[in-house]
């Protein structure tokens, strides 16, 4: 390098830049406008033993780029009201107060670029069983075809893909959680082709779900294959980037799994798992559809979904449908659950104030009646600095069926508050 950049040029680089200081490096800039030569660009941008970036973490590199670790963190604040409906039974309202998430990682690549890691563990939202999230190491022979093997999302849902942290409501629809496995260990192997046209994934697991062991020989399998045909289209919701040419996405995705049913006294219920759908608020966990099932006999699962996406000069739009079945090995009992969202948004004010829409709905066993659950929200986000600065607030109607009781529709108010770090 010519020696070193004099003050008056660096000072000249600054008020150039001027408030978009945080958008390019102080090099960049002075390369742009001719302070310094190509040579003197590549001596100051060589690699970086300590580096930031928004929304990336801290990263520590070494020497010869061998190792890379990037630590980072996110925080969502929130506070919820829950007006309840008084149909059926005396209930009491809820003013809470709570820390939704604090999700803190580790990643980078170690003794190649080709093998990478990342660990993720999530203070609050489940106890010691779900702390750990994700932790797996994931080596790319090509970007076409790479293996993971460790505990990562099962590739279901466009939604749960999508990160807590990019969503465009305060959480995510209660037909992808109704429909979701959630995380799992297993091995998984994925890619995208034809300059991201297609991507793919093919997952075998447990079968039991985050941080959970299986005590049978029983196991998962989930695919995956995503289209786009216009360009690749991140999982991320809003159209924060004001695409100036329209992006489009369409995803398949399947989960086969098998679960042992246990009967109690009163009711039934599955062997030990960490799978969001066959938990107490999910389509099969429920103990009103298990008690069709006979004591101790293996329950077949297939989870079926579909999903389009949609963004443009900052309108976005998604949809999913999910299909679940069950059917158990012995008595051949069946039960059938089906549940779709359709969402859309736009920014008043391009890349920071957006109002969005959403519908979803469930219904956890087709062949009962009066069953049903759907919500309809609306909501309103400011992002600071897209997701990783943001706040948002949604209000929700959430009418459920029942059975033989009165419907209730209760009224749902939240304000969240994020950082990504």
């Amino acid at each position: 390098m010519k020696k070193k950049l004099t003050a008056a040029a660096v000072l000249m680089a600054m008020a150039l830049v001027g408030q978009n200081a945080y958008a390019k490096s102080l090099e960049d800039v002075l390369k742009e406008k001719g302070v310094i030569t190509e040579e003197d660009y590549k001596e100051v941008t060589k690699v970086k033993a300590f580096d930031y970036k928004l929304g990336k973490g801290f990263t520590f590199t070494s020497q010869d780029e061998k190792f890379q670790l990037s630590l980072g963190g996110r925080l969502q604040a929130r506070y919820s009201f829950f007006d309840k409906d008084n149909a059926n039974s005396s209930v009491q309202d809820v003013s809470e107060w709570r820390i939704r998430r604090m999700k803190m990682w580790m990643s980078g690549h170690a003794y190649t670029k080709d093998l990478t890691y990342k660990m993720q563990v999530n203070f609050v939202d489940g106890g010691s069983s779900k702390l750990l999230e994700d932790a797996y190491l994931n080596y790319s022979f090509l970007k076409e075809a790479q293996i993971l093997v460790g505990q990562d999302k099962v590739p279901f849902a466009r939604q749960e893909l999508t990160s807590s942290g990019a969503q465009q409501f305060v959480d995510r629809s209660n037909a992808t959680d109704t429909f979701k496995p959630g995380r799992d260990i297993g091995a998984m192997f994925h890619g995208k082709a034809l300059d991201s046209l297609v991507a793919y994934n093919l997952g075998w697991y447990g079968g039991v779900g985050q941080s959970t062991l299986r005590s049978s020989n029983n196991n998962a399998f989930a695919a995956r294959i995503a289209v786009n045909p216009l360009g690749d289209m991140p999982y991320s919701e809003a159209d924060l980037d004001h695409c100036k040419k329209p992006l489009v996405s369409f995803g398949a995705n399947y989960f086969m799994d098998t679960l042992k049913a246990t009967r109690g006294a009163t009711s039934t219920s599955l062997e030990t798992n960490n799978l969001s759908f066959a938990g107490s608020s999910g389509w099969l966990g429920r103990s009103a559809n298990l008690n069709r099932f006979t004591t101790t006999e293996k329950i077949d699962t297939d989870n079926l979904g579909f999903d389009a996406a949609f963004k443009w000069m900052g309108f976005s739009a998604q949809s999913e449908y999910f299909w679940g079945q069950a059917t158990g090995q012995d008595s051949d009992a069946k039960l059938r659950a089906h549940g779709y969202y359709a969402q859309a948004g736009y920014f008043i004010i391009p890349k920071h104030l957006e109002t969005a829409i959403r519908y979803s709905y469930v219904d956890p066993n087709r062949d009962v009646a009066n069953d049903l659950q759907s919500e309809i929200q609306g909501a309103v986000s400011y992002y600071f600095s897209k997701h990783n600065l943001k706040i948002q607030g949604d209000v929700s109607n959430i009418h459920k069926q029942n059975g033989a009781n009165k419907p209730t529709d209760d009224m749902q108010y939240r304000l969240q508050a994020q950082i990504i770090f």
